[in-house]
């Protein structure tokens, strides 16, 4: 098809990680009922019975199906505002709606800023990997330059490596216009740290820095402060995770006015349908009876780290998100036992991750095979003594 564009060969549809035929392909003697998808870092909790209901009410008596959604969404924006103000510790004067964009979940966000920024040969965007896929793939989908630099051993961004792309983009062009930063960073849980949020913060204001706090809720470290106060800093959240409503697709950006206003501008006319707005404002005025989940879940977080890091067969590293983040052992005795898993040489990581997950899955344990290890999503408490028992049967 001539009318396609060239490069548009070399991309590939997004797959949801458990698809909804997964259960058709499951092994004959799995009950498809425990198939426990922790794979997507969603909440294991869903929403409580009476919010439930309290919705239902708004979808009945104030949504009208013929109608278009909020365009102006100020409502929810003020909302968001409340929320900001309580959870970040910030002066009520310091944000007002004007500050605040929201988005048919943050890749939408992303997906703006990219086009506010690097369109038209104007700019490139810059990650660290292993990281958020997303940032390179809404990038290459908009013809949109990426420069990658490699993390370190302990996942710390490489600040030489990254201040050395930004210098040679300045030369050979199109210079870096992002830096996307997620913050903790998936698929690591590691949190920014000081030396990297002080690199961050001395970064000239012709690059804009977006800091993806999507697992905010789980670390309690935020940047909004600098939000709210540098003309060339974003960040952006998302309600699917703390707050359960991955099905409603809400996501929300913090920032300077002139920012959110560039944003706004291109923000799609009604891109938030009205029950997602409705949810996400029930779900905000609810907040401290949905965000009462998080200590059970870091509870359990802590309690899947330690037993992770007893099997010699695994490497395992602290997480500040509602996941953790492994990869096979380098110790030449897990080698010797890994060899009964792969088949391969000791060497080949990837594939012996890949059929790790592949054994999981087959034993109803789902789990997200990127950036060089397997990211394994905090669930409950039945279902994370499950993937331990599933991975001590894979690699004794």
């Amino acid at each position: 098809m001539a009318f396609l564009r060239d490069d548009l060969a070399q991309l590939t549809a997004y797959q949801s990680p458990h698809p909804p035929e997964l259960e058709a392909v499951s092994p004959p003697d799995l009950d498809p009922s425990v198939l426990d998808p922790l794979d997507t870092n969603e909440s294991p909790i869903d929403l409580p019975e009476s919010i439930k209901a309290a919705l239902a009410k708004q979808y009945e008596r104030a949504i009208a199906a013929n109608r278009y959604p909020d365009g102006d969404q100020l409502a929810l924006k003020r909302a968001v505002v409340t929320y900001a103000i309580q959870s970040g510790n910030i002066a009520p004067e310091s944000i007002t709606p004007a500050n605040i964009t929201l988005g048919n979940g943050s890749d939408e966000l992303i997906r703006s800023v990219i086009m506010a920024t690097c369109l038209g040969g104007h700019g490139s965007v810059l990650v660290a990997t292993p990281t958020f896929s997303m940032y390179g793939i809404l990038a290459q989908t908009l013809g949109v330059p990426v420069r990658t630099v490699a993390r370190k051993a302990n996942f710390e961004v490489d600040l030489a490596a990254a201040q050395a792309a930004i210098d040679a983009a300045a030369i050979d062009g199109p210079p870096v216009r992002v830096i996307f930063m997620v913050h903790p960073n998936s698929p690591t849980g590691n949190a920014l740290t000081h030396a990297e949020l002080t690199w961050l913060q001395q970064l000239p204001t012709d690059i804009l820095v977006v800091v993806d706090e999507a697992y905010f809720e789980f670390s309690a470290q935020t940047t909004v402060a600098d939000a709210l106060s540098r003309p060339n800093w974003l960040i952006t959240r998302t309600c699917s995770k703390a707050f359960r409503l991955a099905a409603h697709r809400v996501g929300y950006g913090i920032g300077h006015a002139d920012i959110i206003a560039a944003l706004e501008k291109l923000r799609l006319p009604y891109n938030l349908p009205s029950h997602s707005q409705a949810a996400a404002l029930t779900a905000l005025a609810h907040a401290d009876q949905l965000l009462a989940q998080i200590p059970t879940i870091l509870t359990e977080r802590r309690k899947l780290l330690a037993a992770l890091a007893n099997n010699s067969s695994l490497q395992v590293w602290p997480s500040q998100g509602n996941f953790v983040y492994v990869r096979l052992s380098d110790s030449p005795t897990a080698r010797l036992r890994q060899r009964t898993l792969t088949a391969l040489p000791d060497k080949d990581q990837a594939n012996g991750l890949m059929q790790l997950s592949e054994q999981l899955k087959a034993r109803g344990t789902l789990v997200r095979h990127t950036g060089g290890g397997l990211r394994i999503s905090i669930g409950t408490a039945a279902e994370n003594q499950r993937t331990l028992i599933n991975l001590q049967k894979i690699l004794g």
